[in-house]
């Protein structure tokens, strides 16, 4: 089952190559620490500069470490539908439990054009395939009357809800069929989200302190809504940190404190200010985690 709290794990790089080892052992951590399910290749992953080829080798990569141990969900968007299409078929092929599809971006096509997007591939693969409504990078937002009418196709099971807008989440929930997943794709807004109806998040600081986000949600799941909300307040202010910077720079940044990776991004991305790394450092500090 998708539901919990799944990462959306960075790629780490070592003189600009996808640095395999460190990748396994990253998937190793996340999964030791009880995180319920693994996105490879997300925006975290830095997908927008992967090649096809090195895009396709990271999701594969994922695969044969996981081991069906958590769910597996490939990021396979793109603004090229055909494109998206390739990245999808391929994830199905290489045995992905899911796709997460951006809605087209740059392009700003209308929510017609969004919803042929997406019904193109959903009737050319049986994946099942969780929508991504991201605003703040795509140019537009997908509204909860398209999200209604492609969660009629029945591999469209769920859409990552990253407007920030708990109203909007709101209308999804309640314009979509009851076992339609509706997860955060801001940490911030996780608990609240689930809160109303939410399975989970797809999340950048489960990179970091995965224990403490699939603690929160396995709270939740279980009743326990004080333990949640304590465990959601704790991790406020990291998940602040986690956007000092363009996303996943602070990430790989923490990572790097915490001797994990070494930090390297891919251009256009750089390295973390010293000023805001320092700041980082605080946070990372004060929660113990230094």
């Amino acid at each position: 089952m998708i539901q919990g709290a799944i990462v959306a794990i960075v790629t780490p790089f070592k003189n600009g190559q996808v640095d395999e080892d460190k990748y396994r052992e990253l998937i190793e951590f996340q999964i030791e620490h009880g995180t319920h399910g693994i996105v490879p290749c997300g925006t975290t992953g830095e997908s927008a500069t992967l090649s096809h080829q090195e895009h396709k080798r990271v999701v594969e990569i994922c695969l044969d470490q996981v081991k069906k141990r958590v769910p597996v969900i490939a990021g396979t968007g793109s603004n090229n539908t055909a494109e998206a299409l390739e990245l999808t078929k391929h994830a199905e092929a290489a045995g992905a439990d899911a796709a997460l599809m951006i809605s087209p971006y740059y392009n700003k096509p209308t929510q017609e054009g969004i919803y042929q997007h997406f019904k193109l591939i959903a009737e050319n693969t049986k994946i099942p395939i969780i929508v991504y409504n991201v605003p703040g990078r795509t140019a537009l937002n997908m509204l909860p009357e398209t999200v209604a009418r492609l969660a009629q196709f029945p591999n469209i099971i769920g859409i990552k809800e990253a407007t920030g807008d708990l109203n909007q989440g709101a209308k999804v929930i309640l314009l979509c069929p009851d076992d339609f997943i509706v997860l955060s794709g801001d940490d911030f807004t996780a608990f609240p989200l689930m809160c109303i109806g939410g399975r989970g998040v797809i999340s950048v600081t489960s990179n970091v302190v995965p224990q403490d986000m699939a603690g929160m949600c396995n709270a939740f799941l279980a009743g326990d809504y004080a333990k949640a909300k304590a465990l959601h307040y704790k991790m406020f202010p990291l998940m602040e940190a986690m956007f000092f910077e363009t996303n996943p720079v602070p990430a790989k940044t923490a990572l790097k404190l915490l001797g994990k990776i070494n930090g390297e991004v891919r251009l256009p991305l750089c390295a973390m200010s010293p000023a805001n790394e320092e700041r980082l450092r605080l946070v990372m500090s004060q929660y113990g985690l230094l």
